[in-house]
């Protein structure tokens, strides 16, 4: 049952490229949870204002033993309602209306740890700076190095533990192109859809978290302890 909730898109064409990245997510977990949040211009969450505002909906992809969250961000049109809420992915994808470029908001549900720990709005500090093409080919060869040595792996033995562990030695390397950043979140952001072709890319870090945002969006990962860096404000 979808809430009667409503947001309006800036740009309309936002509708479809959200249920595109819903869709995606849903691939990885069918019963996937997000985040969303509805930030008003110049407000703050509780707050309204008349001039539109940013929309943030974050996911988990369940990548290898280490989740990688992915963000896709819109433009808001009209009085934006400030939100923030966790709410079925399956269910905010029902709410999206492509032709009216509008989003209907689903009830809260109980939401995984994950949507708890968010990482900062503000802080982020510029690791560097690449493009896809760059990056596409260490990418390229590290996915076939995985299914190569997942096909030598018995098929007795070739469990989930078995299989992430694997995942999480090859993407923990670190990006060649960038070195301060790993492989898995080059990874991640292919596989959701965020990579096209000449597309810059740029790294950053705060606190204990990095992130690499593309034009279609960004990937973000925890790389310390629970507790560090955390926030509950969409990145900028």
């Amino acid at each position: 049952m979808i809430s009667t909730l409503p947001l309006s898109f800036a740009d309309p064409r936002e509708a479809a490229d959200l249920g595109a990245f819903l869709t995606r997510l849903l691939r990885f977990d069918r019963a996937a949870a997000v985040r969303l949040q509805a930030v008003p211009t110049s407000g703050a969450v509780g707050e309204e204002t008349a001039g539109g505002g940013v929309l943030a909906v974050y996911g988990r992809l369940p990548l290898g033993g280490t989740g990688v969250l992915a963000l896709r961000t819109a433009r808001l049109a009209g009085q934006a309602p400030a939100a923030d809420s966790t709410v079925s992915a399956g269910q905010l994808l029902e709410g999206v209306d492509e032709a009216a470029g509008t989003l209907a908001v689903p009830p809260p549900v109980t939401g995984p740890a994950w949507a708890g720990m968010l990482p900062p709005r503000a802080g982020w500090q510029l690791l560097g700076t690449t493009e896809t093409n760059l990056v596409m080919p260490q990418l390229i060869d590290s996915v076939r190095e995985f299914k190569e040595r997942t096909a030598q792996v018995p098929e007795h033995h070739r469990t989930r533990a078995v299989l992430d562990g694997l995942a999480d030695e090859i993407w923990a390397r670190p990006l060649e192109v960038l070195p301060a950043l790993p492989l898995r979140a080059a990874h991640a952001a292919y596989r959701i859809g965020f990579l096209s072709p000449d597309a810059p890319l740029t790294a950053h870090r705060a606190g204990g978290w990095q992130r690499l945002s593309a034009p279609h969006g960004t990937v973000v990962l925890r790389t310390a302890t629970p507790g560090a860096g955390l926030g509950l404000t969409p990145l900028g």
